[in-house]
């Protein structure tokens, strides 16, 4: 197998989002953010598929000395053999795929957040880092487009949290800030018993109102003159504010299931920013 193989199943896969946005990509790009996304779900697999802490630690360490070797020229992982030959092209740096290992590290050693800037900076690391590498490939032109991809990440990873309470529970992890818990009342041990309340609903309409405006602010943030090129993550915006319509539809029934679209919605959604270049 290939590493470009490798990269492909690994992305194919994950039963993302992500992969219906590189569809309609031309080849390199297709190329490079399919490898650049697989590196990412080899790092976040480490945390997700931990049994011993220690254990993912050395793993992730091991990741850290491969991105240092691999920038030195030596990949040895499919991966980083894959990403590498297109990392100068898109300027991707050694310090954005150390800064995803940095936010996945994060997992092994904090289950919680005081308050939303101390998770602020979780998202930054793991999607706002993801969002401006992405939107490199993509091909950016003004600067500005970075700010609307880490606005875009930060929304995208919000949502990915509002979705994933239930299951994060099941990991002792609760992503949602202290501080809002305690203002809405809502006890910890109640979301890791799953236990729902009127007081939960009111915290997570709250923490959807707040993933909604981040991505109001982020397409106003992204400059017309990349508006076209933008187009992937445009679809993922579209994919996943769709995800956070049904979640709160379905009345944040998010502690028992994962509410998810199907895969022919998901590409209903990404082929319409595509041909009618609207969400």
């Amino acid at each position: 197998m290939t590493p470009q193989d490798y990269v492909q199943q690994k992305a194919a896969a994950s039963g993302s989002s992500f992969y219906y946005a590189f569809l309609f990509l031309p080849p390199t790009q297709r190329a490079a953010i399919t490898a650049f996304y697989a590196f990412c779900r080899e790092i976040d697999d480490v945390v997700d598929d931990m049994v011993d802490p220690s254990v993912a630690s050395s793993k992730l360490a091991w990741w850290q000395a491969e991105v240092t070797q691999s920038f030195a020229g030596r990949p040895s992982h499919p991966v980083l053999q894959a990403l590498m030959p297109l990392a100068a092209e898109f300027q991707i740096e050694q310090h954005h795929l150390q800064s995803v290992i940095e936010g996945c590290q994060m997992d092994l050693t904090q289950t919680r957040y005081l308050d939303y800037p101390g998770l602020q900076r979780y998202c930054h690391l793991v999607a706002g880092v993801v969002g401006e590498v992405a939107a490199q490939i993509f091909g950016q032109t003004v600067p500005q487009t970075t700010l609307y991809a880490h606005k875009l990440g930060q929304a995208l990873q919000l949502t990915n949290i509002i979705r994933d309470v239930g299951e994060d529970a099941g990991r002792g992890r609760i992503y949602l800030p202290v501080n809002e818990l305690q203002q809405f009342d809502v006890k910890a041990h109640e979301i890791l018993k799953r236990s729902y309340s009127e007081r939960f609903t009111a915290l997570m309409q709250f923490q959807a109102r707040r993933a909604q405006g981040l991505y109001d602010e982020a397409l106003a943030l992204l400059p017309a003159v990349d508006r076209r090129a933008q187009k992937p993550g445009l679809m993922m915006a579209s994919i996943y504010r769709a995800l956070l319509t049904e979640i709160e539809h379905d009345n944040f029934q998010v502690l028992h299931q994962r509410i998810s679209l199907t895969p022919l919605r998901k590409l209903w959604l990404a082929w319409k920013v595509q041909a009618l270049g609207r969400m």
